[in-house]
């Protein structure tokens, strides 16, 4: 039931996603969707984890509220973060 209800509101743009942007590479990526956003923080360490392992730099980790369109924006490829992307909350 919880796995519909996470769907029916990613469809709506209104799902939990960690949003981790990276400095080595220039990238944006999303984890998600989540029900809330304490699900969201709770998960978010390993994400962290799992990056720094392969060695990408950490900028900046935002908890927000969205529906992204990618899951990995390359911005050194030239991808641009898709406006659909931007939150509709953050905490």
């Amino acid at each position: 039931m919880k796995e519909i209800l996470i769907n029916i509101l990613n469809f709506l743009g209104l799902a939990w996603w960690v949003e981790i942007v990276t400095q080595n590479p220039h990238c944006t990526y999303y984890f998600g969707p989540f029900l809330t956003a304490k699900d969201a923080e709770a998960q978010k360490g390993g994400y962290l984890e799992d990056l720094e392992i392969e060695g990408a730099q950490v900028a900046a980790v935002f908890i927000k509220c969205c529906k992204p369109v990618k899951l990995t924006i390359d911005e050194e490829s030239g991808e641009k973060i898709d406006p659909q992307a931007s939150p509709t909350f953050s905490s």
